[in-house]
């Protein structure tokens, strides 16, 4: 059985979205773009008709993987607060050149790094997971270890 595939109400939420738009909008406008594809004649030469069943087939394995997400999704509302990291937390680290970064703990569906949401199952997610401000983790990265000292911990 998989693990649980736990998530913010915030990232529940666009996830649904994207089903709704996904449904509503680009399947069927993809589906009639290939009926009027088809129903121009021979179909093996046709680019466009070959082209939009690929892009069907995509949209559809999309919809059957957001589906399964929703389904298996526990959504974590976030702790009223607390001296310790845990899911939902944004935590503010300065590394050993004194640099100073801010990383929200998400599910892994929400992740974006470059907008610092990282997952809690990530290297640097497992090694913030219930570390409290003060402490110093070492987070294995593939360029080599870095320790990491937790400044703040804020759950907005």
């Amino acid at each position: 059985m998989a693990p649980p595939n736990y998530i913010s109400p915030e990232g529940a939420k666009r996830l649904q979205e994207e089903l709704k738009h996904l449904l509503t909008v680009e399947r069927s406008k993809v589906v009639q773009e290939v009926a009027d594809a088809a129903a121009q004649g021979d179909r093996s030469e046709n680019a466009e008709y070959i082209y939009g069943k690929k892009r069907l087939r995509e949209i559809d394995r999309r919809i059957r993987f957001l589906g399964k997400r929703l389904e298996s999704a526990v959504i974590v509302e976030r702790s009223a607060g607390g001296d310790q990291v845990l899911f939902g937390a944004t935590v503010e680290v300065r590394d050993e050149d004194g640099q100073r970064r801010s990383y929200t703990l998400v599910g892994p569906d929400e992740a974006s790094p470059s907008e610092g949401r990282i997952s809690f199952q990530s290297p640097m997610g497992r090694a913030l997971m219930k570390k409290r401000k003060g402490d110093i983790v070492t987070v294995q990265r593939p360029a080599g270890e870095i320790d990491l000292e937790i400044v703040a911990i804020r759950y907005e």
